[in-house]
């Protein structure tokens, strides 16, 4: 899964973060409420925890911008007010759950998990660009009528590439998406985890579908 989170409490989003990662979860985080919508264009996510005091547009707002623009991914609201009116106007705003301030650490990730799990329903089933298809169902890889045998990582590199079709992925972003890293720790494993994916998916079919963009990072397109 991949989780936005939308904490201004810099100590409360990273304790959020950690826990997440720690679950297997890729997680971004940002602190204020203008950012919220900006941000959602650059990637793809399965949900959103969001507190409801944000700097900029405060949470309700976001929640009500978000659902205007027929955004519909999951969102848990997060509060420090406990008040059944604040809680009732979430929820009508759009939210999917709410959860007070202070909360258990464990029932966040469970009520993320079951975001999660409400968000895959509406997911594609199979993502396909040229004649590569990938079932994200059953983890399975097709190139033409040739089946392609993937690793769970390679399987994780594969799917995030996919859905990012068309766009630059940074060697950073693998690392936090695909192996839950928040910094480079120099090591050249997205280097070596790409050879491994192109030459199943690319060696010996056209068109070729996994580039090098040098000094960036990958990108997954059509290209003779």
């Amino acid at each position: 899964m991949h989780v936005l989170v939308v904490e201004d409490e810099k100590k409360t989003a990273a304790f959020i973060r950690k826990a997440l990662v720690a679950e297997g979860f890729a997680v971004d985080v940002i602190h204020n409420g203008d950012e919220v919508v900006p941000f959602l264009s650059g990637a793809s996510f399965d949900a959103i925890v969001m507190d409801i005091m944000l700097p900029g547009r405060d949470g309700l707002s976001v929640m009500r911008q978000l659902r205007a623009r027929k955004i519909t991914i999951p969102v848990l609201l997060l509060s420090a007010r406990g008040e059944v009116d604040e809680r009732v106007e979430g929820l009508d705003a759009g939210a999917d759950d709410y959860l007070p301030k202070p909360f258990i650490l464990a029932e966040l990730i469970a009520r993320v998990r079951a975001l999660g799990r409400r968000s895959a329903a509406h997911m594609p089933l199979e993502l396909r660009l040229a004649n590569l298809s990938l079932n994200t169902s059953t983890h399975t890889a097709q190139r033409e009528s040739t089946a392609i045998e993937l690793t769970s990582r390679e399987y994780l590199l594969l799917e995030y590439l996919m859905r990012f079709a068309g766009r630059i992925c940074s060697r950073m972003a693998i690392l936090e998406h695909v192996w839950g890293y928040t910094f480079d720790p120099g090591t050249n494993i997205v280097d070596v985890y790409i050879k491994r994916v192109r030459e199943k998916i690319d060696a010996g079919f056209a068109p070729k579908l996994l580039h090098n963009v040098r000094g960036v990072g990958y990108v997954m397109k059509i290209e003779p």
